[in-house]
């Protein structure tokens, strides 16, 4: 066990939360000790290739245990799973294709469990905060669940924290940050990503999300940002009936923006939502440099009861995103690059990005670029959608390989 390091089980929570860092470490401990077996004393035998091999199977596999682990137990390992799996510049596609369809949800607590949060932040009963609270949850994620309810004649919505959440959360970062420590050894890994301050950026936002204060505060943010837009929609925020673990907002649930045939019906382009949406995030990213970070299909809706038409609707403000000006710059300097076919401009937006690590040898890069823009610049969809399917396949895998070769790095 030393070759993983040590492992300090957390003290002073209940014997459930110690149980469930004990099934996270019997978990991680084994994969620790295949990579260290495959990928460094095979290596060392001479028996690399017996390991590049059977590594896509067995990165499937893994991946395919952690999604199951995930899924169970919720909180922290739902967020890290739909990380990796976005992480395409790092990871091989067995593994982020295995963990893609991980979703935040999760099985509901009682009602009755519910009830007593809202009870302790208040100090009186549901009935005398709320008039026809629903017992069944609207939505059901691992670090609280949504209820609908009426507040002063409106209809709201109540998000509210699971119990013991914060507990929950120190346990499960105490047992990642064990396990990153192991992966800092790991030198395919580390030199990729600067993972200790990654961790710190993942546990802030983590615990932000758990601070409805904070949320409430980006929700009026954001409002405040699109108030001349009668296109877009943020809910209202109740503060009467908002704490550090319970947000009360309008409700404003309407049309799901993945039902797509049902925003046909309402009479309204698909491709229109799409470009409301992109040109939105244009607006926070470019011009506000602060961005909703969580837009997933449960956290945007089409509303087709405008007073000026149909609105794009977002919901859920506890994972937002701030973008320096350095990182604007960068932006603009990789479309720019991209528009003009400039790989010098490009490389230099990846290096203003941070993604790049110093020193890098980006000849090849510049290369791969030029020879993508030959191939592919100034076709329609129509003229890429009849290129050959072996050619874009083996396009993707000298590109693909040309990543993983090169040494990326993870900004924090």
């Amino acid at each position: 066990m030393n070759a993983v390091g040590p492992i300090p089980t957390p003290k002073g929570v209940p014997p459930r939360l110690q149980a469930r860092f004990a099934r996270v470490m019997a978990f991680f401990i084994p994969v620790a000790l295949s990579f260290i077996g495959w990928d460094i004393l095979l290596r060392l035998l001479g028996l690399g290739s017996l390991a590049r091999r059977t590594a896509a199977g067995r990165y499937q596999r893994i991946a395919r245990r952690y999604r199951r682990l995930a899924t169970r137990l919720g909180g922290v390992w739902i967020k890290v799973g739909q990380f990796l799996s976005a992480r395409v510049d790092v990871l091989p596609e067995s593994i982020t294709a295995e963990l893609a369809g991980l979703q935040d949800e999760v099985a509901p607590e009682p009602a009755s469990a519910m009830r007593r949060v809202i009870e302790r932040e208040f100090g009186r009963p549901v009935e005398a905060c709320y008039t026809g609270f629903e017992d069944a949850p609207l939505a059901s994620a691992s670090l609280g669940q949504v209820h609908r309810a009426r507040f002063e004649g409106q209809a709201v919505v109540v998000k509210i924290q699971r119990p013991d959440i914060r507990q929950l959360l120190e346990v499960d970062l105490a047992a990642l940050r064990i396990v990153v420590g192991w992966l800092k050894r790991y030198r395919p890994v580390s030199r990729r990503a600067d993972l200790d301050a990654l961790v710190a950026e993942f546990s802030r936002t983590l615990w932000a999300e758990v601070d409805y204060l904070a949320e409430a505060e980006h929700a009026r943010r954001f409002a405040a940002m699109f108030a001349g837009d009668a296109g877009v929609c943020v809910p209202r925020v109740y503060d009467e009936r908002t704490t550090r673990s319970v947000l009360t907002l309008e409700d404003v649930y309407a049309i799901k923006i993945t039902d797509y045939a049902a925003i046909e019906a309402a009479g309204i382009a698909r491709a229109e939502v799409a470009h409301r949406l992109f040109r939105t995030y244009m607006h926070q990213i470019f011009e506000q440099g602060f961005f909703h970070a969580d837009p997933h299909p449960g956290n945007l809706f089409v509303d087709p009861n405008g007073s000026a038409g149909w609105r794009l609707v977002f919901v859920d403000f506890g994972m937002v995103g701030q973008v320096s000006d350095e990182m604007r710059q960068g932006l603009r300097d990789l479309a720019i690059g991209l528009s003009v076919r400039d790989p010098d401009r490009l490389v230099g937006a990846y290096e203003r990005l941070g993604i790049l690590l110093p020193g890098t040898d980006t000849r090849r890069l510049r290369q791969a670029e030029r020879a993508m823009f030959d191939r592919l610049w100034g076709k329609s969809m129509q003229e890429l959608t009849r290129l050959d399917r072996r050619e874009m396949r083996r396009m993707a895998h000298e590109f693909r390989d040309l990543v993983f070769e090169l040494p990326f790095q993870l900004p924090s």
